[in-house]
């Protein structure tokens, strides 16, 4: 492919700009074929599984919940507690390593296939849009129309739509952010009750339907840092939708189809520039440019060139999956040495994540030395006293709660009670003393190991230290 100045010079600009650097809208024509068919599949597989998630209980958790204000995650129905943040920092960082190989081995498949982004406006918006303002032509032909009657009705209908949509988008997002039933909730007392909710539901609605009516493409261009990331994960192994410019291009170029002429025979390539791939694309660039930051691999240009080339008789898969060495050298995918250290990274942290799943414990104590105190003599014993909080991880009460000594023999004894109860998902904490004889004590600061058990049953044990004098009679 010739890299003169005039070719290269798309790289000067993004897609959605013009030459003044004004925002461009994109009109794409609407997709139709054999992978637009298989991505609608796939996407509303995933719209179904997005929409149900937070609504979906295991075990009395919700299966998906991000409460970032309270620090209480649940994944696949498993409730990850803020002591349990280790565990949530690693299943981020198994995930995004297995993006980042997604990405070395198929491109930005993600971005077209199953990004929610992408999901939401090319297969609801869009199509929404399709329905009502037609096709490309239709689409550019009602821009640039004065505001008559038939304008202003498909302008208020589409956003009425629009808006109802991105409302209850909203609603769902809310779910997985303070969970379902106080979704719920907020329903049932009304937007007065629950205000705080409310108004960040109004907030997530106006960001939506913002998004969805006005920024669209620019999300993946601008905001994603995802895009970006690709610029240094891809190299001439990976697979993407890819222009074959071998192909296309041969020795003379590009020309218009003529069916009279042998092309091979001239020199011509089997790019026939009737400009359908880059009509049909959502982000407005042209394929044939070669890999560029705006693609997001969605196959619509595969899908557009496939019918063109099947209409003038030419073979299929000019615009395909395939890396820039099949192309170029006809060299065949293979897993490289890049590709082979990821995999490596990622068993290993998903080694590691499973250890830490099957380690943690459905309880977690915390017992701590009252800041600022010191020991008291009682008798024979040494008193000090203790801070505790018992979190229940479960959808379980757990009756019956109280503290033993382990590791010497001693007392101890909670203040104002004997025993405690700790509700499901929930925390108890207070006050206790613990006494031991001065005379097991083997230093000023012992460490002593207590025992947390429901009825007879330990369930938890914990270390910490104990402070007695520093001589001893």
């Amino acid at each position: 492919m010739s890299k003169n100045s005039e070719q290269e010079a798309f790289r000067d600009s993004i897609g959605t700009l013009d030459e003044q650097g004004k925002r461009k809208f994109i009109f794409p024509k609407k997709p139709k074929g054999k992978f637009y068919d298989y991505r609608k599949l796939v996407s509303y597989f995933l719209l179904a599984v997005l929409l149900a998630n937070p609504f979906i209980k295991v075990n009395g958790n919700q299966f998906m919940m991000f409460n970032v204000l309270e620090r209480r995650f649940n994944i696949f129905g498993f409730p990850f507690w803020p002591q349990d943040f280790y565990i949530f920092v690693m299943v981020m960082i198994t995930m995004v390593v297995f993006v980042i190989l997604f990405t070395v081995v198929f491109g930005r498949i993600f971005c077209g296939w199953i990004c929610p982004q992408t999901i939401f406006l090319e297969m609801v918006f869009r199509r929404i849009e399709y329905w009502i303002d037609g096709d490309r032509g239709a689409q550019i032909r009602l821009n640039k129309q004065l505001w008559d009657g038939e304008k202003i009705r498909k302008r208020l209908l589409k956003w009425f739509l629009f808006f109802v949509i991105s409302f209850l988008i909203a609603n769902v997002f809310l779910a997985y952010v303070i969970g379902s039933d106080s979704l719920w909730l907020m329903i049932e007392e009304g937007p007065l009750e629950q205000s705080g909710n409310f108004i960040a539901l109004l907030i997530f609605t106006g960001v939506f339907y913002f998004v969805f009516v006005w920024f669209r493409e620019q999300v993946c261009i601008i905001v994603c840092p995802y895009g970006r990331l690709q610029g240094v994960l891809l190299d001439n192994k990976s697979i993407n939708v890819a222009y074959d410019f071998v192909r296309g291009e041969k020795e003379v170029g590009r020309a218009k189809f003529n069916k009279k002429e042998d092309r091979s025979a001239l020199g011509k390539g089997d790019c026939i520039d009737c400009m359908q791939c880059v009509h049909v694309c959502p982000m407005g660039i042209d394929i044939r440019n070669g890999t560029q930051l705006e693609c997001t691999n969605c196959t619509a240009c595969i899908d557009e060139c496939d019918t063109i080339m099947e209409s003038v008789g030419l073979p299929k898969g000019l615009i395909r999956y395939a890396s820039e060495d099949e192309i170029e050298k006809k060299e065949p995918f293979y897993f490289t040495a890049r590709m082979k250290g990821y995999t490596a990274v990622l068993l290993i942290l998903m080694g590691i994540l499973t250890g830490l799943l099957f380690l943690r414990n459905d309880v977690e104590a915390d017992i701590l030395r009252l800041p600022g105190q010191l020991f008291q003599h009682k008798g024979e014993n040494i008193s000090n006293i203790y801070t505790y909080k018992v979190v229940n991880k479960t959808v379980h009460d757990f009756n019956n709660i109280h503290f033993t000594l382990i590791s010497q023999k001693g007392n101890v004894r909670i203040v104002g009670k004997d025993y405690f109860t700790v509700p499901k998902q929930g925390i108890s904490q207070g006050t206790m003393f613990i006494e031991i004889n001065q005379h097991l004590l083997s230093s000023d600061k012992t460490k002593i190991k207590i025992g947390v058990y429901e009825g007879s049953r330990l369930i938890e044990t914990r270390k910490t230290n104990f402070l007695g004098p520093r001589t001893f009679n």
